[in-house]
């Protein structure tokens, strides 16, 4: 059985391997995609806060899209609860865009 040493270098070999890959807006758009399919919105800002991660960070995130910064930690917290056009405002810094799409089956 792995130690808990194992098992969080781990963890943090796959934040690396995860944060590395968010940098091609290709991932990170299939990545936030697969965590909104999810209809849970924790998951939802935790996959944001990853992105923004990825991208640089907060505080560049927060000059890229004008959106204070103390906002931003708020709004990507475990209880934050995005604003649409703040959520769009994220997007388009990280080279995305809210779409809507027919359920397949329908």
């Amino acid at each position: 059985m792995p130690t808990k040493h194992e098992i969080s270098k781990r963890s943090a070999s796959y934040q690396d391997y995860l944060i590395e890959s968010l940098k091609n807006p290709k991932e990170a758009a299939a990545y936030l995609d697969a965590a909104l399919e999810e209809a849970d919105p924790e998951l939802f800002l935790l996959a944001l806060r990853n992105v923004a991660e990825a991208q640089g960070g907060l505080l560049k995130l927060s000059k890229k899209t004008k959106l204070n910064r103390a906002n931003l930690y708020r709004m990507l917290s475990r209880k934050g609860n995005p604003a649409l056009f703040s959520l769009e405002s994220l997007l388009e810094a990280f080279g995305l865009r809210l779409a809507v799409e027919v359920r397949s089956g329908i």
